[in-house]
């Protein structure tokens, strides 16, 4: 049986590993402006390359956690932390052009398949029941953490490395992800094949609860995503037009902004769990949608202002993270939970695709020097969070509502 001491050195381990795989996650969004100034690079260009590492994400995703119903997930997640520090290294070393940055992060991407959601099987796996919402609730804020450090660091540090070496860093610290699951996790049984359902996609797919869940992961996602992209050109163009203090190190007020969504994922699993999980997405998402729009219609205005409520949103947009996976793991039977994780995972991480892609079309479309195409590039993001709260708002009342007493 595992104890409660063994369950918390288990999140410990993961949350851990997973930190340190996401050492390069914010590499190609904080060097954006430079990337782009290197490469000549159109605002849906740029969309592109920050977009394509999500595309990489769903391409393997449904394999690579797909497989988790099958084998143990740490064998995948540290195949996957391999895989992450060496297209990370292949970046510092081969991306000398706008197709080659194309192919090594779409690989970096294809990696974190096989890390966030096989980690986060892995983990619930050797948890314990009781323990498992809220060791995911903690492990899906630790996306959050690692982000937010990544820009912490590349901040930091570019002013006195250049990006190549910038990348090699990261990849050095995939390699410490490695070592982290390979010594600290002991291997879990197989699973037996006769347990194995062959239409297990098919019903599935057929759930129509999952399928909301599913749904308000792409809408937050792409919300999410798009805003972590384009966040630091967005701070960069202001500083640009009226400097401020605030604004002179953008990549820390990204990583502020960006460790915001660990309390914010914590709570939110919380608040869902005290008011009802349903009932609580279809309140905080509205809330997302709002601040999108004054974000973006506040642009230009001093930064004592724009900075405080940037950190408002940033927060406001990650209170249906942990909520939204807690969800979908309570919902689903062990049996089929690999299988679900890998769709939702599919279906999500698309919303990070295109949420990056189509802020960068409505920027294009606008104008990249005005305010207007600042605007309507936090309007998609606005769209995204809307289109998951139409999705989620497809249920009623049921399991996922129960009230915690």
């Amino acid at each position: 049986m595992t104890t409660a001491r063994s369950s918390v050195t288990l999140v410990a381990i993961f949350c851990g590993a997973e930190t340190a795989s996401m050492a390069g996650f914010a590499l190609v969004p904080s060097l954006l402006p430079q990337l782009s100034e290197q490469w000549s690079l159109s605002a849906t260009e740029a969309g592109w390359l920050g977009g394509v590492f999500f595309l990489g994400y769903i391409v393997a995703v449904p394999v690579l956690v797909g497989i988790t119903d099958r084998i143990d997930a740490r064998r995948v997640y540290i195949a996957s932390a391999a895989l992450s520090g060496a297209a990370l290294a292949g970046f510092a070393t081969c991306a000398n052009s706008f197709a080659g940055a194309l192919l090594w992060w779409w690989l970096a991407g294809l990696a974190l398949a096989g890390t966030y959601m096989p980690g986060l099987k892995a983990l619930t796996d050797r948890l314990p029941a009781a323990a498992q919402s809220r060791g995911t609730a903690f492990y899906t804020a630790t996306f959050g953490v690692g982000a937010g450090l990544s820009y912490f660091w590349i901040e930091l540090l570019q002013s006195f490395l250049s990006w190549p070496r910038l990348f090699a860093v990261a990849a050095a610290c995939a390699a410490l992800a490695v070592l982290l699951v390979w010594r600290g996790i002991s291997a879990g049984e197989m699973t037996a094949r006769t347990e194995v359902r062959h239409d297990r996609w098919r019903s599935v797919l057929r759930d129509r609860r999952i399928l909301a869940f599913c749904g308000a992961y792409f809408g937050h996602n792409w919300e999410l995503f798009g805003f972590r992209s384009w966040l630091v050109a967005y701070l960069a163009w202001t500083h640009a037009n009226a400097p401020d203090r605030l604004t002179s190190m953008p990549g820390l007020i990204a990583a502020l902004a960006t460790f915001l969504a660990v309390p914010a994922s914590i709570l939110g699993n919380e608040g869902a769990q005290r008011w009802g999980r349903i009932r609580w997405l279809k309140t905080v998402m509205p809330l997302s949608f709002a601040l999108a729009l004054l974000v973006g219609f506040s642009g230009g205005q001093s930064s004592d202002l724009l900075v405080p409520l940037i950190l408002v949103y940033a927060a406001s947009m990650n209170l249906d993270s942990a909520a939204l996976t807690a969800g979908l793991l309570t919902e689903t039977p062990p049996d089929r939970r690999g299988t679900a994780l890998a769709l939702y995972s599919s279906i999500g991480f698309a919303g990070g695709f295109v949420g990056p892609v189509a802020f960068g079309v409505a920027l294009d479309a606008y104008g990249r020097a005005s305010h207007a195409g600042w605007a309507a590039g936090f309007v998609t993001l606005a769209g995204g969070v809307g289109f998951g709260r139409w999705a989620i708002g497809r249920l009623g009342s049921g399991p996922a509502e129960t009230v915690r007493p």
